[in-house]
């Protein structure tokens, strides 16, 4: 029976070596199976055999089982090198000779984790093509800016990694549009309307003119003069783009291009009254800034239609247009007028709050801004409409800080136990398995020390059960003390539970977590030394190391 036991045991490690430290019990009996033709006629022991081992390697983190396989069966620890994904972005149409293209964020606060994809794909081909992106801030309503949020978003995009070359702001720009505006009045392809705004929308969505619509061009030029002078109140008039009124789609059907707004521009305060909407200003702007390609969801699918008629007017010629399908993120809070009340009534601590999808908050909980631009990219530019994967991004997450991230202990829900030996016991620990240039966590514990260990791995363990103290020793359990009874690895085989531990010398912590509950815990001391950084702590997570705050480490959890 030995020899089945350890077949079983070396195949189970390696198999959850493979899948993520989860060993599956197929594949391991097919493996013995193969091994052992002999017990193909026993496959009940068989069976037996490697479920036994599987639930004691399962209950092992991954460092341990890569250290006794590497004991047992060397041969089957074999590194896979993982083959190099090629990802990219579909060709451009007519890019050749190199691209301008913009971000058109609207600053009513920070961006948050779906407004990336924008600033990811169009930073991906102006770098592929070569040539300008434009930061072009579409700031022309003014109750929704957000004073602070033209800093946020450039802060954002330098955290992304986002290479702009120009930032502009509209409200800068109003002279340019009443140019405009005045130039497709006279040229008799938009009209000044004094109809109540429910009205004029009737008559549109039945396609009929309104009263206005065929007036002479220098009438029409006469009243907006009139307007940009001030004698109109706000709602009283406002400039329309005629489009075809028969078009299938009502929303394309002429759309408001210049209204009035009383309300103070936290720029440019009441020096403007007379205000451009989004579908004109961003039709000038888009051919005066020479944008050759316009990427955006398919949410502005309408407005592209709607901004034609302005190309078409002005005889401007059109950008390429690009639309990818919609993207829905549940279980995340994105609305920046939601966000900023709560943060107000004080329920968020700030932008960066864990609990948001902000990329403020992102950044803070130690996400890895190449994970984002990585699953952006993989995610493409297709029409199609998705669900966001959390799992996916953690994953590739993964793969970019694990290189980096120290292994520590954290100890959550500590309860202390004294420690009792013959002697000092010595810890030594690598901070990273596979990269021995970053030394060492040396810790020393003397006898009758005070250690803390997780309550979930005490509960239900009688007197006289043997646990293993990472990297410390075994040790068996006596009241309210851990006896040291030696350092040999076989007591793994009989089921003794790997346990981390922190030292006399280890700090409070607390975890928070992106639902908003937080666990307490202790942290070894050899934390404090990598504050700001993400880490893993063994048999937990990822985190990123936040704060000390009055002696209380304070970190937030990542992903598994």
């Amino acid at each position: 029976m030995q020899e089945l036991e350890t077949a079983a045991r070396k195949f189970a490690l390696q198999n959850a070596l493979e899948y993520g430290g989860k060993a599956s019990p197929g594949a391991v009996i097919g493996r013995i199976m193969n091994e052992l033709p002999g017990f193909k006629s026993r496959a009940r022991e068989v069976s037996e055999a490697a479920r036994a081992a599987i639930a004691q390697v399962n209950g092992m983190d991954v460092e341990a089982q890569k250290a006794e396989l590497e004991k047992l069966a060397p041969e089957l620890l074999v590194k896979r090198k993982k083959e190099e994904l090629v990802r990219e972005l579909p060709p451009l149409e007519n890019a050749d000779g190199g691209v301008i293209m913009r971000l058109a964020p609207n600053p009513s606060g920070p961006l948050h984790i779906g407004h990336t994809r924008m600033a990811i794909l169009n930073d991906e081909y102006v770098k592929r093509y070569g040539g300008k992106l434009i930061v072009r801030m579409e700031d022309t309503n003014p109750p929704t800016v957000y004073p602070d949020g033209y800093r946020m978003i450039c802060e954002d995009l330098d955290w992304l990694g986002v290479k702009y070359h120009e930032v502009v702001n509209q409200s800068s720009r109003f002279e340019i549009y009443y140019e405009h505006a005045e130039r497709i009045l006279a040229l008799g392809k938009g009209y000044m309307c004094s109809c109540p705004e429910e009205e004029w929308r009737k008559l549109k969505d039945g396609s009929q003119e309104c009263p206005h619509r065929n007036t002479a061009p220098d009438i029409n030029v006469g009243l907006w003069r009139r307007m940009l002078a001030g004698e109109f109140q706000a709602h009283e008039i406002s400039m329309v783009v005629k489009t075809d009124l028969k078009h299938p789609n009502p929303a394309v059907r002429d759309f408001v291009a210049m209204r009035m707004v009383d309300e103070p521009h936290p720029l440019t305060g009441t020096k403007y009254r007379v205000y451009p909407l989004y579908n004109f200003s961003v039709a000038v702007d888009d051919h005066l800034m020479g944008m050759t390609h316009v990427l955006r969801g398919k949410d502005h699918l309408n407005n592209t239609l709607r901004q034609v008629y302005v190309y078409e007017h002005m005889g401007w010629k059109q950008p390429v247009f690009l639309h990818y399908g919609w993207v829905s993120i549940e279980d995340t809070v994105l609305s920046t007028r939601q966000i900023k009340a709560a943060i107000a009534e004080g329920e968020y601590s700030g932008w960066d709050d864990c609990r948001l999808g902000t990329v403020a908050a992102l950044a803070r909980r130690g996400f890895h801004p190449g994970a984002i631009r990585q699953y952006w990219k993989d995610v493409g530019t297709k029409g199609v409409d998705i669900q966001f994967s959390w799992d996916n991004l953690y994953a590739m997450n993964r793969e970019l800080i694990d290189p980096d991230a120290v292994r520590l202990f954290f100890v959550p829900e500590p309860v202390g136990m004294r420690i009792s030996a013959s002697e000092t016991l010595r810890s030594k620990a690598p901070l990273h398995p596979e990269r021995p240039e970053l030394g060492t966590r040396d810790c020393a514990i003397d006898k009758d020390s005070m250690v803390f260990v997780p309550g979930d791995d005490l509960e239900g363990l009688a007197d006289g059960a043997v646990l293993r103290l990472k990297d410390l020793g075994n040790f068996e359990v006596s009241g309210e003390s851990l006896r040291h009874i030696g350092n040999d690895l076989a007591v793994l085989k009989t089921g003794a539970k790997i346990v981390q531990w922190a030292g006399p010398d280890s700090v409070p912590a607390s975890v928070m977590k992106p639902d908003g509950t937080s666990v307490p815990g202790r942290a070894e001391k050899a934390a404090l030394a990598h504050l700001g950084k993400a880490v893993q702590f063994e048999r937990f997570g990822f985190a990123k190391l936040d704060s000390l705050n009055n002696g209380n480490l304070i970190a937030f959890f990542l992903h598994k």
